[in-house]
């Protein structure tokens, strides 16, 4: 197979595959934020506002750019909008790390409980979540950059570019 073609199935099946993941925690996140846990109540050390506020906000992006990256037309939008996004799930963990937070990160809400999943290995499975956002997304955005590059040394308009991988 054309290798250009090959690239774009393989952005294609990534931002799809992000986009259901992020729909799956999505909605955990807001099955969490309805529900009357009282870890709700406490407040975010990061962002300040309680964790039901956050989950509704955060739950709401999630659900956002997964609706993105199945409907979206320009793969590099997808791949941008879950770089952003596991930008900032990145920097929440890390801002986490160096406020001595020593809890696991209550990226579900109390969905564990109810799924009898043990926190420490949501948060396990969080964090490969957030690695394989954060790879794919880069991987393919640099992908995108060197096609850029390459075609405004050869001369082509990046419309001109694109028709080769749409």
């Amino acid at each position: 197979m054309d290798k250009i073609y090959m690239r774009t199935l393989n952005a294609k099946v990534f931002t799809f595959s992000a986009g259901a993941l992020l729909s799956l925690t999505a909605l955990a996140k807001i099955m969490s934020a309805s529900g009357a846990a009282t870890m709700l109540h406490k407040t975010d050390p990061i962002i300040g506002i309680s964790y039901q506020h956050l989950f509704w906000v955060v739950g709401a992006i999630e659900l956002v750019v997964s609706f993105v990256c199945f409907f979206a037309d320009r793969v590099g939008l997808r791949a941008g909008l879950v770089a952003w996004l596991a930008t900032n799930f990145a920097a929440y963990r890390i801002s986490l790390y160096f406020l001595g937070y020593k809890n696991v990160c209550p990226c579900l809400g109390h969905i564990t409980d109810a799924l009898h999943i043990r926190p420490q290995i949501a948060d396990f499975l969080m964090k490969l979540v957030l690695v394989y956002l954060l790879l794919g997304s880069y991987a393919i955005l640099f992908q995108f950059w060197q096609k850029k590059r390459k075609a405004s040394r050869s001369g082509l308009s990046m419309r001109d570019s694109n028709s080769l991988t749409s």
